[in-house]
């Protein structure tokens, strides 16, 4: 019997990204390919790469200059770069990268076992072209392990917003049928995951013709009471109120949602195209938690984008102040070619750009502290995730509202629901001690859902 070619990934950027790969890995062993961990052992190599900021792109291709070394070791491996770096700079690669052999963007992964082949053949390949029908909702993604899985539900973006590549590199929102998607997270349920995350680039405007993302949640909610549900990215446009009854609603979907502002400055929010004000996004915030009071809230901000002032960025800091967000992933304004803020210009200076995410950083970082200090004395339900990064004495997990928790292993095992006593906290995890299994891992999710 003939050896199976065997398939080597590194996947960069956000959980589409990881999604994909699983997709890709899928469509591959249905080809006849193998999944390696080893580069010297593989038979072709892919980055799956991200376009969304310049930092992921150089380390893209950093990476690429060390998969040259590993050809020379081995002439026959075939070098692709998949995802929306393929996408956005198709001709570059070709061109100054030249042991890459294919490039393939996110709606032509289909397509990869005969471009493999045709590289084997000697053929260098581009396959980059946009589907707006592409959502390979017939593949079931492969995964080797764990307790919880990205399910992506809906592909591309349709809002446009002046500083992103998304709708360029990923194409127009098209949809998953909810009926795969409950099949998917049925699959899982049986596999013995324990949570499951719905994922989009706007998840909160998923429609697959009859249901929206409100009925989403709900089915997938019913497949599986012990099973968490949580979803990422939504926009705050699209953020229903049917969405917020459900999630109420229905016990075990978490009491968190990320929820990106970018900016506190109306200026710089109508410059990004954002579709809301300040004022609006506020009414939001507090609709949210009058809805569902234990609600986690994090968000994305940018520093430094063009025409930013020192009042644009205070505007900024003070609806940190207000929302007390839970968390927050903050960035430096990075131009991406062609978007409509690229032809305005990056004319907010590198240092100031680093000075206002700093600024930003801190005040997060002391509100994310004081919260996670409320949670002292308290005891929170956690799905144990694996070992502690620091300490192999001790476990990990989260909570419904997605706050990191570590604490002693004992006699419990990963993929258990615990209760915790939290004792101490810092802003970025919080510590405690097991009091043994929660309502939820002995079959009552809603004493569960109270705990």
């Amino acid at each position: 019997m003939a050896k199976k070619r065997q398939v080597y990934i590194e996947t960069y950027g956000c959980q589409m990204n990881l999604a994909d790969t699983e997709v890709v890995l899928s469509i591959l062993a249905g080809a006849g390919y193998g999944q390696t961990t080893s580069l010297r052992s593989a038979d072709v190599v892919f980055v799956n790469t991200c376009a969304v900021r310049e930092n992921a792109e150089q380390r893209v291709y950093g990476r690429l200059g060390d998969f040259r070394r590993y050809k020379k070791e081995n002439p026959g491996m075939i070098v692709g770069v998949l995802g929306c770096m393929a996408e956005r700079l198709r001709k570059d690669l070709m061109q100054s990268e030249s042991h890459v052999d294919l490039v393939v963007g996110p709606d032509e992964y289909r397509r990869l076992p005969e471009l493999i082949e045709g590289a084997i053949n000697g053929e260098r390949g581009i396959a980059v072209k946009l589907s707006r029908v592409e959502n390979y909702d017939d593949i079931l993604p492969l995964r080797t392990e764990g307790i919880s899985a990205w399910i992506s539900v809906m592909r591309g973006c349709d809002k446009f917003c002046t500083f992103c590549v998304v709708p360029f590199t990923r194409g127009r929102e098209r949809s998953r049928s909810m009926e795969s998607i409950v099949r998917e997270v049925e699959h899982l349920g049986a596999r013995g995951f324990k949570e499951v995350s719905l994922l989009g680039q706007n998840v909160n405007s998923y429609l697959d013709g009859q249901h929206d993302f409100s009925d989403l949640m709900a089915a997938v909610a019913h497949v599986d009471r012990s099973m968490r549900v949580r979803f990422t990215t939504s926009h705050p446009q699209d953020m229903s109120d049917k969405l917020l009854r459900t999630i109420a609603e229905q016990e075990n979907i978490c009491n968190y949602i990320h929820l990106p502002v970018q900016s506190g400055s109306d200026r710089i929010l109508d410059l990004m195209n954002r579709t809301y004000t300040r004022g609006q996004y506020l009414s939001l915030v507090h609709k949210i938690r009058t809805m569902i009071p234990e609600i986690s809230l994090s968000t994305d901000i940018i520093a430094g984008f063009p025409t930013e002032t020192a009042d644009d960025h205070h505007r900024t800091l003070d609806v940190i102040r207000e929302v007390g967000f839970d968390g927050a992933f903050t960035f430096k304004y990075s131009p991406r070619e062609n978007t409509k803020a690229w032809h305005m210009g990056d004319d907010v200076a590198e240092e100031l750009k680093t000075e206002r995410l700093n600024e930003i950083i801190d005040l997060q970082r002391e509100i994310s502290l004081q919260k996670n200090e409320a949670m002292i004395n308290t005891a929170c339900e956690v799905l144990v995730e694996g070992e502690s990064t620091k300490s192999a004495n001790d476990y990990c997990g989260r909570t419904d509202s997605n706050k990191m928790v570590v604490f002693p292993k004992g006699v419990c095992e990963i993929g258990q629901y615990l209760n915790v006593r939290i004792d101490r906290a810092n802003s970025a995890t919080l510590f405690g001690i097991s009091l043994g299994a929660s309502a939820r891992e002995i079959g009552d999710p809603k004493l569960a859902a109270n705990a």
